[in-house]
């Protein structure tokens, strides 16, 4: 009898590509106009961005995915017996390379990976679903922001939102986003985990989003040539400088593209012409770093409960489990 050859799961389109690309127009215009100038940094994901980031996670400096990835492996089987999930719901789910850990652990019926990447996702649950054959994979193609309501009721859910990805959420979005999750989840049954990069040594820090090869620039500059391929624009990267600073105030770091002399950029798809100043900055990315008892009162205020905190062993980052507050 012929092996049996699992089909490739079906993924859910919450967002076309028609949508991406007017949200992405819009973005960047308003951007361009606001002052002070920012530009969302997921536009920078594309096929090159990807890669980028994928070697950032590599370097000694970004700590963040090792640490992430040791405290998930110590404690997948606690994070199983904890919340007895039969549904793994990942926000942002990208490589789902972390994701086998938990996938590993948890007696699973269904995952269901959410990402704005659709061809990205697609490939990961293709492989996914043929290493775990008897696992029901459901995609979801969409922004994790706006596919809330997208996401499939029923049995007992885990949604994980890794990689420290609320830091780069206002403190007021954050609750905002915690406070339609909540609406969605179910005392009881639903459990929400969370990765949080900590305050730290603020060197080991900003080292880990300036790092010494590089990478760290040449993946902020390329949401430049994204734009520029996208959108007919002529941006030249090399005229901007990567900036990283931490905000001792804020306790984040700004992550910024710094015009190294004036200059004027067209971006002829939106019939837009853009005047910068020498070392004015384009805003690319805000990176919150949080304490415990932040996490706790951004969760009470959206009606979550922390139940459970995990740092790891240096605490440079945790991992915590919450409920929905009945």
């Amino acid at each position: 009898m012929p092996a049996f050859d699992p089909p490739d799961p079906v993924a859910d389109y919450q967002v076309t590509p028609d949508d991406l690309a007017k949200s992405f127009r819009r973005d960047v215009y308003d951007g361009l106009t606001a002052t002070p100038k920012s530009l969302p940094p997921k536009w920078g994901y594309d096929e090159r961005g990807s890669e980028l980031f994928e070697e950032i996670t590599r370097l000694e400096e970004y700590y963040l995915t090792r640490a992430e990835r040791g405290i998930l492996a110590a404690r997948a089987a606690e994070i199983a017996a904890v919340t007895g999930a039969d549904t793994l719901i990942e926000l942002g789910a990208g490589s789902g390379e972390k994701t086998r850990l938990l996938l590993d652990a948890l007696g699973l019926r269904r995952y269901v990976p959410v990402d704005v990447s659709g061809d990205f996702l697609a490939e990961a649950a293709r492989h996914l679903r043929a290493d775990y054959p008897g696992l029901d994979v459901h995609p979801i193609v969409a922004d994790f922001e706006q596919g809330l309501q997208a996401l499939p009721a029923g049995g007992r859910r885990l949604i994980a939102f890794l990689g420290s990805t609320a830091g780069n959420l206002t403190a007021s979005g954050r609750v905002s986003f915690y406070t339609e999750l909540r609406s969605l989840t179910t005392p009881g049954a639903d459990a929400l985990l969370l990765g949080f990069d900590l305050v730290k040594d603020v060197p080991r820090i900003e080292a880990a989003y300036n790092d010494r090869y590089g990478v760290s620039a040449e993946f902020n500059r390329n949401l430049l040539h994204v734009i520029n391929r996208e959108l007919g624009a002529d941006f030249d990267p090399a005229r901007f400088a990567h900036v990283s600073t931490w905000d001792p105030e804020a306790e984040c770091v700004l992550r910024a593209l710094r015009s190294t002399g004036p200059q004027r950029v067209r971006v002829r798809d939106l019939d837009l012409t853009v005047d910068l100043a020498e070392g004015e900055e384009i805003r690319t990315e805000i990176s919150d770093k949080f304490r415990q008892e932040g996490v706790r009162a951004e969760l009470a205020e959206a009606g979550f409960t922390l139940t459970h905190w995990w740092p790891d062993p240096p605490s440079d980052y945790a991992l915590s489990l919450a409920t929905p507050t009945p």
